[in-house]
């Protein structure tokens, strides 16, 4: 009797080794096929904005997302620019230019709003400037005069050619048909208004 005791509690023994076991190597598993997990998705390039990675910094945007932040902070930089060019300019034709500036811009950025939200997902275009785009405001702030013609009207010029290229790249390349079409679209305005830019006169 006191043999089969024994025996008994060594088989119950070993069985809850085993089980122990058997959950450690559940748990390792599960660990391995999430880190594949999110190696897949980084290396698809697909960002998820709402997921922060172990350094803090929240995955960049791509394709579609990237496109209309890229769009709408271009709109807001020269809105921005613009609205003190409609003041603090010098030149009666630098002021014209700011003022059709800021009218066709705020009504990209609605445009771009409107096609985005429509969308399935909907995308939220973020305006927020770049640090160049932010740099650039704040120094055409301290200009005067002549000064801040010259100024303003070399940062349009810079900028409505960094929005054409950014069009002509997501109209041919772009991964969301209604942005693409908005992008297309757009091209011809956005040439005028370099040309129109380039013809300056401080």
């Amino acid at each position: 009797m006191r043999y089969g005791t024994i025996a008994l509690l060594s088989a119950t023994a070993l069985a809850l080794a085993g089980c122990g076991h058997k959950e450690e190597t559940t748990t390792t598993t599960n660990s391995v096929t999430a880190d594949t997990s999110s190696t897949t998705v980084a290396d698809s390039g697909v960002a998820d904005n709402s997921v922060v990675s172990d350094n803090g910094a929240v995955p960049a945007a791509s394709g579609g997302q990237a496109f209309a932040n890229t769009a709408a902070a271009s709109d807001a930089f020269e809105i921005a620019e613009s609205q003190l060019a409609a003041t603090s300019a010098h030149s009666a034709a630098v002021k014209s230019f700011a003022k059709k500036m800021i009218e066709a811009h705020t009504g990209s950025t609605a445009k771009l709003k409107t096609i985005a939200s429509g969308l399935s997902p909907a995308i939220t275009p973020d305006p927020t400037l770049t640090p160049d785009q932010q740099q650039k405001v704040d120094a055409l702030k301290t200009k005067t005069g002549a000064d801040f013609d010259t100024a303003y009207a070399a940062d349009q010029v810079a900028a409505h050619q960094a929005t054409l290229d950014a069009l002509q790249s997501y109209s041919t390349g772009g991964d969301i048909p209604a942005l693409k079409t908005f992008a297309t679209g757009l091209i011809p305005t956005v040439t005028a208004h370099l040309n129109m830019a380039k013809g300056l006169k401080p």
